[in-house]
């Protein structure tokens, strides 16, 4: 095959991954606490041949190769619900969940429930860690208020403390999910600003998204042309070859 098509093939295989990208970030334009992320591409350069061998040595050929899924960590807006179990972190850092490993994830995502036992749960069913570990409420324990610093205080007193905290480098954090996230070294997130009765929105705006998505559909289809050009060039060469007696 020829180079031409090997370099328009390896960039067709780069924006397919880009469109699912976009296509996830579209989808999740109304999740709690999710986080957009967008691909960044790097070139892969193939080897040459020994150019001593030939009159003129041959050119570099350049290839389209993606780098990585990059997460955008900024902030989304605070949406009100007036929940008392929705929080919204109006500063840095993460919620902790327990998962079935007893291992944490952490998360932006403040949209908590009780469950049937009434134990402080995420959306997706986790246990929401405070800095004494999972905890339940009961009816003696009345209105549940959650004070900006993490603090719950209940008709039984304190009851502990949200356990939110940070990283160094949230760029080395590992995403399992639509609103999860794994990390080393979790640190206690510094001046933390809780809003309770709110959460946090995704970070995905929709006119951006549908922008990138029509710039990389028609550089899809530019692709895709000069493919089917290309084809159509080279079955041409070979009828024309065809044709001439040895």
């Amino acid at each position: 095959m020829e180079n031409a098509q090997l370099v328009a093939l390896s960039r067709q295989s780069i924006l397919r991954n880009h469109l699912d990208v976009i296509a996830n970030n579209m989808a999740n334009i109304n999740t709690s606490g999710f986080k957009s992320q967008n691909m960044h591409f790097s070139e892969y350069v193939m080897p040459v041949a020994d150019g001593t061998a030939f009159e003129q040595p041959d050119r570099k050929i350049s290839y389209v190769d993606m780098f990585t899924t990059r997460t955008d960590f900024t902030h989304g807006p605070v949406k009100l619900t007036n929940n008392e179990f929705d929080l919204s972190l109006n500063s840095e850092g993460f919620f902790a969940v327990q998962l079935e490993d007893g291992t944490e994830a952490y998360t932006r995502s403040g949209a908590f429930r009780l469950d049937s036992t009434g134990q402080l749960i995420s959306a997706d069913g986790r246990p929401v860690m405070t800095e004494g570990g999972p905890i339940s409420f009961t009816v003696e324990d009345g209105r549940v208020e959650i004070a900006g610093d993490g603090t719950i205080a209940t008709e039984q007193g304190i009851r502990g403390k949200i356990k939110v905290v940070d990283f160094e480098d949230v760029r080395t954090l590992e995403k399992i999910g639509d609103t999860m996230f794994r990390g080393e070294n979790p640190q206690p997130a510094a001046q933390v600003r809780l809003v309770q009765g709110a959460i946090e929105g995704s970070n995905v705006y929709g006119v951006t998204e549908v922008t990138r998505l029509i710039e990389v559909t028609r550089a899809y289809d530019a692709t895709s042309k000069v493919v089917k050009d290309l084809d159509e060039l080279r079955q041409q060469a070979i009828s024309t070859l065809g044709k001439f007696q040895a």
